[in-house]
């Protein structure tokens, strides 16, 4: 019972920090909402940036390498483990989920993975992310693309479910995305 206590307490402190962190992405300025994401435990890397209007779900398991870019609207899921590397763009409206129901289970049950985004990855605008999926190093998530399974180095995916259409060809990345312009 007092486990119980406890518990829903923590979700509701959860919650208005949520909350919070939904308004301070509204701010037009990269230096306020990064030291408040990272005032509440989200790890944010040298030179990265989320621009206004990103929406978290529990900071304290989001890790965000240097010189990455969150688009606008973009939704990061910190249920579980969300681990993104360096130089990572990720689009506009982008959503990144590791925690699900269980469609199969009858209480309709919460699961969750971890979702790993390795270095040099481009996820285009309106993508899906599910929960348990790795993409690796260079690899492209084209536009509006539901990734359900992992996606292999230098490799283009996309349509629903994302399928590889193609090779990124570029094997020895090394650019830096630079920075993002400051009212975003």
């Amino acid at each position: 019972m007092i486990n119980k206590i406890f518990r829903r307490i923590g979700t509701i402190l959860l919650e208005f920090v949520v909350f919070k962190l939904h308004y301070v992405g509204y701010v037009p300025s990269h230096h306020y909402r990064r030291f408040f994401y990272r005032l509440f435990g989200m790890k944010i890397g040298r030179g990265s940036t989320m621009h206004m209007g990103a929406r978290f779900y529990n900071p304290y398991n989001i890790t965000i390498g240097e010189d990455s870019i969150i688009g606008e609207g973009a939704v990061l899921d910190g249920r579980d483990k969300l681990a993104i590397g360096n130089h990572v763009s990720i689009a506009t409206d982008v959503m990144i989920y590791n925690a699900e129901h269980d469609i199969k289970d009858p209480n309709f049950k919460a699961i969750s993975a971890p979702v790993v985004i390795q270095d040099y990855v481009f996820i285009g605008p309106r993508a899906i992310i599910l929960p348990g999926v790795t993409i690796k190093k260079g690899a492209v998530v084209g536009a509006g693309a539901v990734v359900t399974k992992d996606v292999e180095e230098n490799v283009i995916v996309g349509g629903v479910p994302a399928k590889q259409i193609g090779e990124r060809g570029v094997k020895d990345l090394n650019y830096r995305l630079g920075r993002a312009a400051w009212f975003r």
